[in-house]
């Protein structure tokens, strides 16, 4: 599962918009960020159990600022284990007070793929 997949599939678990981009100006010059998934209480950075998730914490934080939304990093765990990475983030975030998740990719491909029997049930479409 790649860090696309993964926002992809969160983001309309929660409801939420992915990718949404939020402007800012410094130095008379404009620039962006990119946040993962903006609810309407929440600016969610998403990452991987990998080294490049150890900036999570300040993109969420610095995006919510942005939105005027509340910090959040949901953490995808590939091995089933609580590694050095998770660990660091977890730390930042608790130290911060940036709401801190963790969500295994196993549970959302299983999500993924029963989407469609979600929506038949939703819509009242029997499966008879």
């Amino acid at each position: 599962m790649t860090e696309a997949d993964a926002i992809a599939i969160l983001c309309a678990m929660l409801g939420g918009e992915p990718e949404v981009r939020h402007s800012y100006a410094i130095d008379g010059s404009e620039h962006y960020v990119r946040l993962d998934c903006e609810t309407q209480t929440y600016a969610i950075e998403v990452g991987l159990d990998k080294r490049s998730s150890l900036d999570s914490v300040q993109q969420a934080e610095f995006a919510g600022w942005l939105a005027g939304k509340e910090p959040m990093v949901i953490l995808v765990d590939r091995d089933g284990r609580e590694g050095a990475i998770e660990y660091r983030v977890e730390t930042a975030a608790k130290r911060l007070g940036v709401e801190y998740r963790v969500v295994s990719d196993d549970l959302l491909l299983r999500w993924q793929m029963t989407a469609y029997f979600r929506q038949r049930r939703a819509s009242g479409v029997s499966g008879n």
